[in-house]
């Protein structure tokens, strides 16, 4: 029979395992798209085999992981510095209160980007497009010039012109509106990228790096698609491909009618 000091004992280990497993999860999503992160899960397997190994009481092992554990904390300090800095600036980066967009509004949005995108690509235009999800993108849209006005095909196409003034840069919509253009992206620290990745596809990996945007690029040589998320690039996309990679992020929850994007900031 369970007496109620045991009861509490196990109410507090579920709960010290929940706590740690959120916290797990999220620095591997700080990491995510960065070389740190199998490092990361390395050590992550090295602190369970302890436990494991403080469970069994095997001495020998006890002694070579805690010195291995250690040497790899310290390493791991060392190497990726940087990733961890744009981790810890990601913490102030969310929101708390988030408004929703009608489902029908996002929908209209989204086709009107693939639409422009699909121009654009056919007329081999380049175009480096970010979709504000969470995490806020203030610091990029104050790089560029401020626009504020709904998102249409026309008005992309009229961006990306060829040799207008925003024409290299990025633009930036935030809650269904385009806020600004001719925004400058952090650019991607990957040294082992193809050379047949540009400026925009490198700017694209860049801020995908560093917040949760959802980020679109056309290059200007070939007029490919490709879609950046999470540090991640996926090339040669159709226009269906697109929409439905937008819908797959962009989706509401089940019985909810509205999308959650991140609030514009004055």
């Amino acid at each position: 029979m369970l007496t109620i000091g045991a009861i509490t004992l196990n109410w507090k280990i579920t709960l010290e395992i929940i706590i740690l497993w959120f916290v797990i999860y999220r620095i591997m999503l700080f990491f995510q798209g960065t070389r740190a992160l199998q490092v990361l899960r390395g050590i992550i397997i090295l602190v369970f085999a302890f436990f494991i190994v403080q469970i069994l009481r095997l001495e020998t092992l006890d002694w070579l992981l805690t010195h291995l554990f250690g040497i790899s904390i310290i390493g791991f300090l060392i190497i990726f510095q940087p990733e961890i800095r744009q981790g810890l600036a990601r913490l102030g980066q969310h929101n708390v209160f988030i408004p929703v967009i009608p489902e029908k509004e996002v929908d209209a949005m989204l086709g009107e980007i693939v639409k422009a995108v699909e121009i654009l690509s056919k007329q081999k235009v380049g175009a480096l497009i970010a979709l504000e999800k969470e995490e806020s993108l203030k610091e990029y849209v104050e790089t560029g010039v401020p626009i504020d006005s709904k998102v249409s095909a026309e008005l992309l196409q009229t961006i990306f012109t060829p040799n207008s003034l925003l024409h290299d840069g990025g633009i930036v919509i935030q809650q269904g509106r385009v806020v600004a253009a001719g925004c400058l992206f952090p650019l991607t620290g990957k040294q082992d990228l193809s050379r047949v990745f540009g400026t925009r596809h490198r700017a694209a990996i860049g801020l995908a790096e560093q917040t949760d945007a959802v980020i679109v690029t056309v290059s200007e040589e070939t007029g490919d698609i490709s879609m950046c998320h999470g540090g991640r690039l996926t090339r040669d996309m159709s226009t269906d491909d697109l929409f439905e990679n937008f819908k797959s992020y962009f989706k509401p929850k089940k019985n909810d009618k509205s999308v959650r994007i991140n609030r514009r900031k004055s």
